[in-house]
């Protein structure tokens, strides 16, 4: 795994399944290689363009999100133990890979980030899925980041994409979304 990944995002450790902590950084390194930004654009770049004057970067939305998929996990595990339907890993590997797709989405045009032309065409879900099918990662993840954003709208969600779902958005409109 690229240790520049795993510095961005850590919590891709939090993954317990070995095959599936190597594929969601596979990803990751996979997305980076076709976009226009670099490392250092993941750690300043706002993680929306659809909200104006957001000062919450894409690596802290990321990390925030996935750490309260991680909380809400712990509280269901505590509450239910054996009856927790949520996977840990699918839900952490679902969280890491929500946004990737936003490395195409989003490129830098005289020092801003703005939507790229693949951006306008196709929206970071759909390139997540793409991305993710590449690598060979389950069909559980690849559903959580198919189904986290309003495209999934009316979508049935596994009890992995509703803990993101709903984490993912948490974090987007308190930042005024």
């Amino acid at each position: 795994m690229p240790d520049e990944i795993l510095s961005i995002f850590p919590e891709i450790n939090e993954i317990k399944d070995a095959t599936l902590r190597s594929k969601t950084a596979a990803t990751w390194t996979a997305a980076m290689k076709r976009s226009t930004l670099s490392y250092d654009d993941l750690r300043t770049m706002p993680f929306t363009l659809l909200v104006s004057n957001v000062n919450v970067t894409f690596v802290e939305h990321v990390r925030t999100v996935c750490k309260m998929c991680i909380a809400c996990w712990d509280v269901l595990q505590k509450a239910y133990g054996d009856r927790n339907v949520v996977d840990r890993d699918i839900l952490v590997a679902g969280a890491m890979l929500a946004d990737v797709g936003k490395v195409l989405e989003f490129t830098k045009k005289d020092g801003q980030f703005v939507k790229s032309e693949h951006g306008r065409l196709l929206r970071h879900p759909f390139s997540g899925v793409g991305l993710c099918w590449e690598q060979g990662l389950p069909e559980s993840v690849i559903h959580v980041v198919a189904m986290h954003s309003k495209e999934a709208a009316g979508g049935k969600r596994t009890p992995e994409g509703i803990v993101l779902h709903h984490a993912d958005f948490i974090d987007f409109e308190l930042v005024g979304g």
